[in-house]
């Protein structure tokens, strides 16, 4: 039976295609079609200009539903930065997350930069969990970068003792960077396995 049925839905493809193929054709040729759709687009865009669009991502990673406004972003300095605190993600998961959306996971250039980010991440009552940044060590170990822009980390604000390189019992070691206040002495640096679970910072320059 399954293969019968493959074989008949496969067989209703074909039967559609030049349909579908007269369609498309039919409105490509309709006047100003195009522009007309891309006007709705600049407009809706200006009706936020703080919003992106998560169209087809959804909590799941991969729904179809379209919910563009749900991701307001906030302005610190010269960055537009999104708190990615709904769901906790490893590493690629959250920079897969960010570059769905056309953001990147944040990068940090100046004390500045890092302390508008602490300030806010603990005015919303989060200041002692873990963020994902984009840094990282994977290209080659102890020689971080920021996977973002692909500019090598300059400014530092490690814990202390980091980055180690700690080597876990399964024998993963430490290649990405998060933001962790360890100590109690504010958001600093700290190098972990890519694996771990955890909220992330999204930013648009």
């Amino acid at each position: 039976m399954a293969a019968e049925f493959y074989s008949c839905r496969n067989h209703g493809k074909r039967a559609w295609r030049p349909l579908a193929v007269l369609f498309v054709l039919a409105v490509l040729a309709v006047p100003g079609g195009q522009q007309q759709q891309q006007g709705r687009g600049h407009k809706r865009d200006a009706d936020c200009a703080n919003c992106v669009d998560d169209s087809g991502f959804g909590n799941s990673l991969g729904s179809s539903s379209l919910n563009r406004w749900t991701m307001p972003l906030l302005k610190l300095g010269e960055k537009r930065y999104y708190l990615g605190i709904f769901f906790k993600a490893n590493w690629y998961r959250a920079n897969r997350f960010c570059r769905f959306h056309g953001m990147q996971l944040a990068s940090i250039s100046s004390a500045e930069e890092n302390q508008l980010l602490e300030d806010h991440v603990k005015a919303q009552g989060l200041g002692l969990e873990h963020f994902w940044t984009s840094g990282t060590d994977q290209g080659e170990e102890g020689v971080f970068f920021w996977l973002s822009n692909g500019r090598p980390v300059t400014y530092t604000n490690w814990n202390a003792g980091e980055p180690n390189n700690f080597r876990y019992e399964n024998g993963e070691e430490e290649h990405c960077l998060e933001l962790w206040n360890r100590d109690g002495k504010g958001l600093k640096w700290n190098d972990t396995p890519c694996s771990f679970e955890t909220f992330f910072v999204c930013e648009v320059q």
